[in-house]
């Protein structure tokens, strides 16, 4: 029997690894799927409540590591999951995304020897002041199998040296959990607990180091968002590190008491929200995705993004950093939205993709798929 061991540590992990773990339940009897968390978040809004709504099991392992400096917590990781490795002599080990869990796991496995797969390689921002540029190479320039979600990643790769016969072009697995909790999502209608109608309102996160850990560009971006709730109906779940920072840099008294605050949200209702809003402004990576697939307008407030396909094939606008530019940006994106299409196989299917390729010797590498 194959043994793959998988690693979750963040929110957006779990929606990566829920079709992955579902597509291997056909395989049972020739496959052992062990899920590690890593408990890089560990919040139970973070962590806990995605689990539940996923329909993904409780962890096999759960390493409870969380918090402390980039290095501290990679290291803290690094060695706990060596542990995990050495009880169970895993085939593979399965990584998603770029966050610091996907590191750290990535290293342990290549330096014991373990075959490494990494979800949602070739992403590049080419920006190495984000950690997670860092996490991405790294892990690709380890990985015996580099499953890619968008045209760019495999030229990425291919330029970095990667070998074609160890890429692999499969499609957007966050797509796939969108396209399984659908009916869920438009059932919903998250936006009526807070008073609003249909396309009647902007949601809007931050959580980016860039926007939100330097206290002037936070009071840029807390003036921002109480001039547009002025003419705009505004929901704002405030991550825990921008809540921290707002609280932190005295911004509170700032934000207008019309936008309407709230706790981080479950899967299934935030993207309720996404769904039923007339625009999103945000800095996370896989909300353009989101948007793109949902035909949502979405404009997200950084300099580069990793995923170039949700700007010239999706609905994505890339608006920097500067906060006197969005208001022209948003009256642009309302007034004459992108219509965008829905990228190659971003089709509910990528799971299934990436279990064939892995489970059958005849493996159809992007050359073969060119």
């Amino acid at each position: 029997m194959k043994k793959i061991l998988t690693v979750v540590g963040t929110r957006p992990n779990f929606v990566k690894i829920a079709p992955f773990h579902n597509a291997l339940r056909k395989y049972s009897e020739r496959v052992n799927h062990i899920v590690c968390h890593t408990g890089q978040h560990f919040d139970e809004k973070m962590s806990g409540v995605f689990l539940e709504e996923l329909e993904m099991p409780k962890p096999d392992y759960n390493l409870g590591i969380s918090g402390g400096s980039h290095a501290k917590q990679t290291a803290q990781i690094m060695m706990e999951f060596e542990r995990v490795l050495h009880d169970e002599h895993p085939d593979l080990v399965v990584v998603p995304g770029d966050v610091n869990s996907t590191l750290a796991c990535s290293l342990v496995a290549a330096k014991l020897g373990v075959k490494l797969a990494h979800i949602e390689s070739g992403l590049r921002s080419f920006n190495r002041e984000m950690p997670e540029e860092i996490n991405r190479i790294v892990t690709d320039a380890l990985a015996d199998y580099l499953f890619v979600s968008e045209p760019s990643g495999i030229e990425n790769l291919r330029k970095e040296g990667v070998p074609d016969d160890r890429i692999f072009y499969v499609g957007n697995i966050m797509i796939d959990s969108l396209t399984s909790f659908l009916d869920k999502i438009k059932n919903e209608q998250a936006h009526t607990s807070f008073g609003l109608k249909d396309r009647d309102y902007i949601l809007v996160t931050f959580h980016r180091p860039s926007n939100v850990d330097n206290s002037g560009q936070l009071r840029k971006l807390v003036d921002f968002l109480s001039r547009l709730s002025r003419n705009e109906n505004l929901i704002f779940p405030v991550h825990p590190r921008t809540r921290a920072n707002i609280r932190n840099f005295g911004l509170g008294q700032f934000l207008d008491p019309k936008i309407k605050r709230t706790e981080p949200l479950g899967y299934v209702s935030f993207l309720s929200l996404v769904r039923n809003s007339k625009l999103i402004i945000t800095d996370s990576g896989g909300i353009q995705e989101e948007c793109t697939f949902l035909g949502i307008p979405c404009i997200t407030v950084r300099e580069d993004t990793e995923r170039p396909v949700t700007v010239s094939e999706g609905t994505n606008y890339l608006a920097g950093t500067d906060v006197d530019r969005l208001d022209e940006i948003i009256y642009e994106a309302l007034a004459n939205p992108k219509k965008g299409q829905i990228p190659k196989y971003w089709d509910g299917n990528t799971a299934e993709r990436i279990v064939e390729i892995i489970l059958k010797p005849n493996r159809q590498n992007v050359q073969s798929r060119d």
